[in-house]
């Protein structure tokens, strides 16, 4: 099975423009990024997803492989999949690795890429969810699962809702789970999802998985119990990734 790890990188970005590009401590963050995903055992391939010449010729700078892809789409999936069509090798799954996560964990990568199968249309990321703040917060994205682990749905309230209890109490009482934004996607799959039109569940959440689940696709999670990535989506958030970095080992 060839699987091929992708990263959008973007230059745009509303609270950050020219992200990628940024020093952290003598390395960008897109290179910080590439050069944790190439520590995955598991893929055959690294490349960067990017609409922009300057995020494209830095990574080839540094010895990194990029492809140029187009300014016009909405989300990193159309992203990946544009990118895996311009690929000289076919791969059977491609997995969408955060461009501002400088921290990822190589082995979340590979913990997700074991879990693949010719059979796997579609596969995520979950923790347990341990305090009551992660819980209650509309930001991280809940998930309720079947017995073949596969999702049913993906909500920014908390769920599944526990009858006759205070809210206090609800870790206590069920077991919740938060998603972690690693995708894997089956090549073919890939490109089916990226036809589909933003659906209503979808539209509500402003959860893009939602899509794929309210057209039939199964979506496959995988429980990981190993702390989560730090994202950067903010300066102030860069400001306390480099007071992290200045201890980190890697």
């Amino acid at each position: 099975m060839k699987i091929i790890g992708i990263i959008p990188a973007r230059y745009a970005s509303s609270r950050f423009p020219g992200k990628p590009l940024v020093d952290m401590l003598g390395q960008t963050m897109i290179q910080r990024v590439y050069a944790q995903v190439k520590k995955s055992k598991s893929l055959q391939d690294v490349v960067v997803a990017t609409d922009d010449e300057r995020i494209h010729d830095h990574v080839l700078s540094f010895g990194g492989n990029s492809c140029m892809t187009l300014a016009s789409h909405h989300s990193g999936t159309d992203r990946c999949h544009e990118a895996l069509t311009l690929q000289k090798e076919k791969y059977d799954f491609a997995i969408n690795i955060q461009g501002d996560e400088p921290f990822i964990d190589p082995h979340q990568i590979d913990l997700l890429c074991s879990s693949l199968t010719q059979q796997t249309e579609l596969a995520t990321l979950i923790q347990k969810i341990s305090t009551l703040e992660q819980l209650l917060s509309p930001g991280e994205a809940k998930v309720v699962i079947n017995h073949t682990q596969e999702a049913i749905y993906f909500s920014r309230a908390p769920i599944p809702f526990v009858q006759k209890a205070e809210q206090k109490d609800w870790l206590s009482k069920t077991t919740f789970y938060r998603h972690v934004g690693l995708y894997a996607y089956r090549a073919d799959v890939l490109e089916k999802i990226t036809k589909l039109s933003p659906s209503p569940l979808e539209k509500a959440e402003s959860l893009e998985q939602l899509r794929w689940i309210e057209n039939g696709f199964k979506i496959k999670t995988v429980e990981t119990e190993m702390e989560e990535s730090i994202c950067i989506d903010t300066p102030e958030d860069l400001e306390k990734a480099l007071l992290i970095l200045k201890s980190w080992k890697g």
